[in-house]
């Protein structure tokens, strides 16, 4: 028997080797020709933000590989990342596979389980049965946070679904200079530091290239599939201050001026109809105009943010291209290039230099933004541009990422294949969505997908291969409806007609108000033929329940918060005591204990001599933390929210020896009536060396709702510092273990909470 196979054996077994007859299991072999596949995936890219979609911001390796191919106008997401990506992967609907929302949170139900189902092969799981090698690269996201840590589980990690090399992250967002790195299923240290010149970006692109030139060094003679998911652009928007600055001038006019430029660029392409109108502002966009010079100012440099983090992506990507044609393997590489959603509104109506003090109560005043303008797009800054310019980002399209109008749904989506795709910069109109990708692979592969994986059987393709309208541009589009569903955002297309609900969060469903458009007709959405069409507005309404039952769309949730909440108690649970041992790893931030809206205690165990210092505990990085560390033989605590400092230093220096070193952190309440045992909105923080007090400051900065994307070290803070001192900053006396012992106050603030998360999402 093949014992390791679990195939029969196919030879002879006798005494001896003169009586034997050996026998090998055939090889996983490819159809003759088949592709290699790489897949480039941005992060909140909107519509029109390619050249070759309208945009003036320069891509334009993007732009070749369209006029070396096609370009889609008609591809359609599912208005978030996640669940774009939980589609991509399976080739079935995102609620369908467990992933209706987020991978930050479990709700409880079948479609909301943050996890990718195994039931639900993945692309590379499919392809390893017809002997692709497949490498990840860049954000996955499709792993529930919590599973995140050291000890997995692994089985949502690349590794875990059909991957065999993986390099990213496995979170919603990471700072670009001091990303949370994951080299298969260990978490490491990025390989530079901003001030050595690293960036993300190159560092996915670098590690692309290798994992295909060890690919083309090893087995030239099987296909690949790469996936590469960068970072670019979600928030942080962060790029090299010259291309940023490179920017301002084109932006100048402001965004009404770009929406209407772009559109008319849309129009002369051919990319949408010569009569395409333009929406009316999105709600709570004022018109450019009415914004003081100062607002101007800051808006053209956190848009210049956004396109400068386009524009070097796009240098890099031209550099993965370029090593494909000189590895003489890029007249067969079927390279695909899109975006995972619309554009972004969660950078407000007025935008961000830092997220992190806002989302937690601490305010970001126009003259704060002003006098740090030039740090937009560094190494202390979580940039995301306003509400008008995601606007102008998803022309002429309405809203936003989350939504399902066609701002937070229908994106770019451009495919070349020298060998077998003759079109030559064509645009191709039909209806696509994310679900349609895989089974459009395994057609062009000419595979089928695998009825059951590792012993699992496996749920049918829900996508439809979109194959025919590559050849052909009149092909008919996909026969079924299509189904969308965010945060109780709802929306149906049939038949070239779309009918779609903007649902307010916390009201009741059966007040959302549906709209009705023919998108063969109307590009933008801004013709309403409910009232004129009642009788089709009921038929989509009732269709979209039907595909909402049949998919696990339901129950409906918009409670933003509360899932959050929810899922970090879950996770929790009772425990309130954590141990940290010296030498250990990275924690991520969903893993690590969970301080926002609590009272707490911290000890560190050490022996310290003479100068000893370092970091004994730190979390987060130079956009919000905190950390406990050793300065000058002082104890220091350094509370950061959205980069304003809140510093106590202990009143005696540390004496040397065997010492426990801690703080404690209560949130205070009044003592006095009528408001008595009311949260008075103050936390104090005492140092505490050997358990008695040494330092103590009152303040109203704490983590109400969000910490930091940067997760927990122990003897260090690596990467992007908490504190005033230079990473890592390690301790250089004995740390024993750290403990984090939780008090029994927590209450968070859901809306608040929902809110800060949605902000990284």
């Amino acid at each position: 028997m093949g014992a390791t196979t679990g195939t029969p054996f196919g030879g002879t077994i006798g005494k001896t080797i003169a009586g034997s007859k050996p026998w090998w299991p055939a090889a996983n072999r490819p159809p003759q020709g088949a592709p290699n596949i790489l897949i480039v995936l941005f992060d909140d890219v909107g519509f029109s933000d390619f050249g070759c979609y309208g945009s003036k911001i320069r891509t334009p390796t993007i732009d070749k590989l369209a006029a070396e191919g096609l370009r889609y106008s008609g591809f359609h997401t599912t208005a978030m990342c996640s669940t774009t990506r939980a589609a991509l992967l399976t080739g079935r609907n995102h609620h369908s596979v467990g992933v209706g929302c987020l991978a930050n949170f479990d709700s409880g139900y079948p479609g909301y389980r943050g996890k990718i189902a195994r039931e639900a092969g993945t692309l590379a799981e499919m392809l390893r049965t017809h002997g692709y090698r497949n490498y990840m690269v860049g954000k996955w996201h499709v792993t529930p946070l919590t599973e995140s840590g050291a000890t997995g589980p692994f089985d949502g990690w690349p590794l875990g679904r059909g991957f065999d090399r993986f390099y990213g992250f496995l979170d919603a967002e990471t700072d670009q200079y001091a990303p949370e790195l994951v080299s298969d299923n260990t978490h490491i240290d990025p390989p530079g530091t901003y001030e050595s010149g690293y960036h993300l970006t190159a560092d996915l692109v670098d590690q692309s290239i290798r994992f295909i030139a060890d690919h083309v060094a090893d087995r030239p003679d099987l296909p690949f599939l790469t996936w590469v998911a960068l970072g670019a652009c979600h928030a942080p928007h962060q790029a090299p201050s010259d291309i940023i600055k490179g920017y301002e001038a084109m932006f100048a006019h402001g965004w009404d001026v770009e929406r209407e430029q772009r559109l008319a660029q849309q129009k002369a392409m051919g990319l949408v109809p010569a009569d395409t109108k333009l929406p009316m502002r999105n709600d709570g966009v004022k018109a450019w105009d009415e914004h003081s010079a100062d607002e101007k100012r800051v808006f053209i440099r956190l848009q210049s943010a956004f396109a400068g983090m386009l524009d070097h992506a796009d240098q890099h990507l031209a550099r993965l291209i370029e090593f494909l044609d000189k590895a003489g393997i890029r007249d067969n590489t079927l390279v695909i290039v899109m975006s995972d959603n619309g554009a972004s509104q969660e950078g407000g109506p007025l935008g961000f230099v830092n997220a992190m003090g806002p989302y937690n109560f601490r305010p970001e005043p126009l003259p704060e933004k002003v006098r740090r303008i030039d740090d937009i797009g560094g190494p202390d800054t979580h940039s995301n541009f306003p509400h008008g310019w995601a606007m102008a980002s998803n022309t002429p399209l309405r809203r936003y990422k989350q939504n399902t109008h066609g701002g937070g749904i229908r994106d770019p989506f451009v495919m070349s294949w020298p060998k077998r795709i003759a079109a030559r910069g064509e645009i191709r109109h039909q209806f696509v969505h994310a679900s349609d990708l895989a089974p459009t692979l395994l057609e062009l592969i000419g595979v089928t997908a695998p009825t059951e994986i590792a012993g699992c059987a496996q749920m049918p393709l829900e996508g439809e291969s979109f194959t025919r309208s590559i050849s052909d541009p009149a092909a008919p589009s996909k026969n079924s409806p299509q189904y969308f569903e965010m945060f109780g955002h709802r929306g149906i297309w049939k038949d070239g007609w779309k009918a779609v609900a903007f649902h307010p969060s916390g009201t009741p469903f059966e007040n959302d108000r549906w709209e009705l458009f023919h998108l063969d007709r109307d590009f933008s959405e801004v013709d309403d033929l409910a009232s004129r069409e009642p009788q089709r507005v009921a038929e989509m309404i009732g269709m979209w329940w039907s595909e909402a039952e049949k998919h696990n769309v339901l129950p409906l949730d918009d409670r933003f918060g509360p899932r959050f909440a929810e899922n970090a108690a879950r996770f929790h649970g009772e425990r309130n005591h954590f141990t940290f041992h010296a030498g250990m790893g990275h924690v991520p931030t969903d893993v690590a204990p969970d301080v926002r809206s609590r009272s707490y205690t911290i000890e560190a165990q050490i022996d310290i001599g003479e100068g000893a210092e370092g970091v004994l505990i730190a979390h987060g990085d130079a956009t919000s933390g905190y950390s406990l560390y050793i300065k000058d033989g002082l104890l220091v605590h350094d509370l950061n929210i959205g980069g304003g400092h809140e510093i106590v230093t202990s009143d005696r220096k540390v004496p040397a020896g065997a010492r426990r070193l801690g703080l404690r952190v209560e949130r205070l309440r009044r003592k006095d009536p009528p408001a008595q045992g009311k949260r008075t909105g103050m936390t104090q923080y005492t140092l505490l060396i050997d358990g008695e007090p040494a330092g103590t400051v009152q303040t109203q900065l704490a983590f109400h709702n969000f910490i930091s994307w940067s997760g927990l070290d122990i003897g260090r803070d690596r990467g992007s510092p908490v504190s005033h001192y230079d990473a890592p900053f390690e301790f250089t006396g004995k740390l024993l273990q750290v403990t984090v012992v939780m008090h029994d106050d927590q209450k968070l603030d859901g809306e608040g909470l929902g809110n800060a998360e949605m902000a990284r999402q």
